[in-house]
């Protein structure tokens, strides 16, 4: 499978290529700056570009079977349409050059679903993002496409555990937080396995 990787300089997205071209996927990095992946391999080609220029993005999608996203916003906290843009962008590409298999790095809270007082303190906290998120994930729904929906929990740079545990209604009880490196082993599993099609899936340890 040849896949082309969003946001592939955060740490969600370099764990993704990372473990990919390991597994003998043919991966492609499209990136801002490409010095700041720090993955090399044979089968890895890297594209500069920018995620909010339509024309690089779709140019860049040609050609591959499927579309993993783990961009992240540049805001922070304050409100912003990045994500669903960027989103818009890479749908627009996927349909003009006919791939239709995609998995979104979202965030878990983006169905309001993270229980208990703390939870919707969580929420509050991360409006703006989970907005966004949402926007993107709903825009991607809207349009025909094969999604999976990756909705981690707050991430850690702690090592590949390989125990993390998943929800397709809400998320797994007693949620905690989760390795970086296991999101990244999730959506690759999700890509090659027909259950996660059309699914939107919390993450957890």
């Amino acid at each position: 499978m040849k896949i082309i990787v969003f946001g592939a300089t955060g740490g969600v997205g370099q764990s993704v290529v990372k473990q990919a071209v390991e597994s003998g996927f043919g991966v492609t990095a499209f990136v801002r700056t490409p010095t700041k992946l720090e993955v090399t391999h044979e089968n890895l080609t890297i594209i500069k570009g920018n995620a909010f220029n339509q024309a690089e993005v779709s140019a860049a999608i040609a050609g591959h079977d499927a579309v993993v996203s783990c961009l992240g916003s540049s805001q922070g906290m304050k409100k912003s349409t990045e994500l669903q843009e960027m989103a818009k962008n890479i749908v627009i590409g996927m349909q003009e050059h006919d791939v239709k298999r995609i998995v979104y790095t979202a965030s878990a809270g983006i169905h309001k679903e993270l229980p208990g007082i703390s939870g919707k303190l969580i929420m509050r906290v991360l409006k703006n993002t989970l907005l966004d998120h949402r926007a993107a994930t709903d825009y991607i729904e809207a349009h025909g496409l094969n999604y999976t929906f990756a909705r981690p929990m707050g991430l850690t740079n702690g090592p590949f555990s390989g125990k993390y545990r998943e929800s397709i209604t809400g998320l797994p009880e007693k949620s905690r937080s989760i390795p970086r490196a296991d999101v990244a082993h999730f959506i690759l599993k999700a890509l090659k396995d027909a259950q996660y099609e059309n699914t939107s899936i919390g993450i957890s340890t």
